[in-house]
């Protein structure tokens, strides 16, 4: 797990070091950058495989016509490595980086199809002097280019790295300034900065004479797998699946940890580890995995130490409880921001205070429970979908907006929601409503929704394939790798493992939405593994920032002041004087909830932003340009 930077075309080796140096908060074990004919490859480490010098990146294999810089993990790289040496591979490092070269060296660019892990990578052809390029199907590992003015090509982790080789850094105001863009761009090639192009997840790129060919290797439509008839067998197997995924998730020199909310998918993780690690205790009786680490938000109503606390206790397992108080962070949000380089709905905070915590206390890797609610309908905006799919039975209507309200109902998320009885049929008939207003509008249209096997999908399904491929969950990845990656912590995610991904758009819509329960196949597979109040848990918070909390108490006068200072007053992306009406509107607002701070949250985002990505970044797009490089 590292940061990658190179360059095709001239470079002199001091502007390739300083470019690859500010990806440094990926990889803060160390870094090198290696120049070859007509390329420059550079990287920063963070050792998790093979701790030794040996495994070191650029890494060349093959009397060194192959070079590769790689960020990211492949998993199943023991099994790929026995299978290299039975047709006569020999390898130095018992690091997966090496197991990647070889098998592109074996299979070249279909290599990735045998590929379970998380990736993005770059491998440079000496003999034919073409660079390979690659990320991962669902796009967890970054992966930026952009091509200069004067034919050459340069790719990064992250966009800061290749600030140093643009003249100015121009924000892209048609996604910057409108909020609704914030959960579909990061599925496309644009970036919130001009010129610079994301690599798309999924796909594999050739560089050849300055032109770009990207073709797509991955479609999870193309993957769909048959499915048992019986629910009981059906849960059988995502519990083999999941168990696996995890199995292979935990292979590791350094200690893995997991950062635990209390739901039931982070929960899910921690116990699937532990009964896997209790399993094995004979062969690896080493492997230290017993680390939880659980944001606590006091007196406020996001948070859930509760909830995990019961799942520490009935594993028998260390918790440790990170409380998290914005204003001790507060003088380093725009550091933040600019390591975060994007823009979102909350606060970057809590995330990165969690993992930054975890880094101190000597935990690099974490095993988390991402990905659950998009696969398998965790979500209760999308229990609507599943009403079309009910039709005419009026027992699965009810059950559907059941599980619904349940979700809906707590007080964190909607604290004017009235009592029950009061308006629950006049809910019900609002909810069958908007499902009918859903199904005339066609609001789960797909890039992929000509393929054949689109039809196969119900509308649940339909819906969450959007939401897991183009919508939310790319959005939610992009965001958890910088908030790790930003604290030098790696993310490793179960339920993205592909064949649970497969898996999970190849079941029908009743074995997610069932007897009363969203992600029901999740809940009947682990209940032998958790409290039963955590597999009966209906409501819904998840890991956010209690944002009300925050900007009516201890941010308060933060924000009043920022509101205030010239800088925002004269940004050119904001109504300054509609944010600072807006913020005052929310301050004196007795009943303000989660979504209104959501809204004042992202409008001052675009400031921070403005001021931490896009005048840092001009600053040093202007040093490379002073420097004598």
């Amino acid at each position: 797990m590292c940061g990658i930077f190179g360059y095709i075309g001239h470079i002199s080796l001091k502007k390739a070091r300083f470019c690859t140096d500010l990806l440094s908060h990926r990889g803060p074990d160390g870094g090198n950058v290696i120049q070859i004919e007509g390329a420059t490859l550079g990287h920063r480490r963070l050792a998790i495989i093979d701790l030794s010098n040996r495994a070191y990146q650029p890494m060349a294999y093959a009397n060194k016509r192959y070079w590769i810089t790689f960020n990211g993990e492949i998993y199943n790289f023991i099994e790929l490595r026995r299978e290299l040496k039975s047709r006569g591979y020999a390898f130095e490092t018992d690091s997966d980086t090496e197991v990647l070269l070889a098998s592109f060296v074996e299979w070249g660019e279909e290599c990735v199809k045998r590929l379970n892990g998380m990736w993005a990578f770059a491998i440079w052809d000496r003999v034919h002097e073409r660079l390979f390029l690659s990320r991962d199907r669902f796009g967890k590992k970054p992966l930026f280019y952009m091509k200069l003015k004067n034919g050459d090509f340069a790719f990064s982790s992250e966009m800061k790295a290749l600030f140093p080789l643009m003249d100015d850094i121009s924000p892209n105001e048609r996604i910057v300034k409108d909020p609704k863009e914030i959960f579909y761009y990061e599925s496309t090639e644009e970036c919130v900065i001009k010129k610079i192009n994301r690599f798309p997840a999924g796909h594999n790129g050739w560089l050849k004479n300055g032109n770009l060919t990207i073709s797509r290797y991955w479609c999870t439509l193309d993957n769909l797998v048959e499915v048992p008839k019986r629910y009981e067998d059906q849960v059988e197997k995502f519990r083999t699946l999941f168990f696996d995924a995890c199995k292979i998730r935990m292979r590791s020199d350094v200690p893995i940890g997991t950062a635990l909310s209390g739901g039931l998918d982070s929960s899910s993780t921690i116990s699937a580890i532990a009964y896997i690690a209790r399993e094995r205790a004979h062969t690896e009786p080493n492997q230290d995995w017993q680390h939880a680490f659980i944001a606590s938000f006091p007196n406020t109503p996001l948070d859930e130490t509760k909830y995990a606390k019961m799942v520490t206790e009935h594993l028998g397992i260390p918790a440790t409880f990170i409380e998290i108080d914005p204003t001790q962070a507060f003088d380093k949000l725009f550091d933040f921001f600019f390591l975060f380089e994007e823009i979102y709905i909350t606060s970057p905070l809590p995330f990165m205070l969690l993992y930054n915590s975890m880094r101190r206390a000597g935990i690099f890797v974490t095993l988390d429970g991402h990905g659950a609610d998009e696969c398998f309908a965790g979500y209760f905006f999308d229990y609507l979908y599943a009403l079309l799919d009910a039709k005419y039975s009026p027992k699965n209507i009810r059950e559907i907006l059941k599980v619904r309200y349940d979700a809906f109902r707590p007080e964190s998320q909607n604290p004017r929601l009235p009592p029950k009885f009061v308006f629950l049929f006049k809910w019900y008939a609002t909810e069958l409503l908007r499902c009918f207003k859903t199904y005339f509008k066609k609001t789960d249209t797909s890039k992929d929704q000509k393929h054949p096997a689109w039809r196969q999908l119900d509308h649940l399904n339909r819906r969450l394939y959007v939401s897991t491929h183009e919508t939310v969950l790319p959005t939610l990845l992009r965001n958890y790798d910088r908030y790790s990656m930003s604290q030098g912590v790696e993310i490793r995610m179960p339920f993205l493992d592909h064949r649970v991904v497969c898996y999970a758009f190849s079941l029908p819509w009743t074995s997610k939405i069932r007897n009363g329960f969203a992600k029901a196949i999740i809940r009947d597979a682990m209940a032998p593994f958790l409290p039963q109040r955590i597999i009966r848990r209906k409501d819904k918070i998840g890991f956010n920032s209690p944002t009300v909390d925050w900007i009516k108490g201890p941010l308060k006068n933060h924000l009043l002041d920022i509101t205030s200072s010239q800088d925002f007053i004269h940004c050119p992306l904001i109504n300054a004087q509609n944010i600072r009406a807006e913020l005052e509107d929310f301050l004196k607002n007795p009943h303000a909830t989660f979504q209104d701070a959501e809204r004042i949250w992202s409008s001052l985002s675009v400031f921070f932003w403005f001021e931490s990505v896009v005048k840092k970044g001009q600053r040093i797009a202007n040093k490379a340009k002073n420097e004598s490089f």
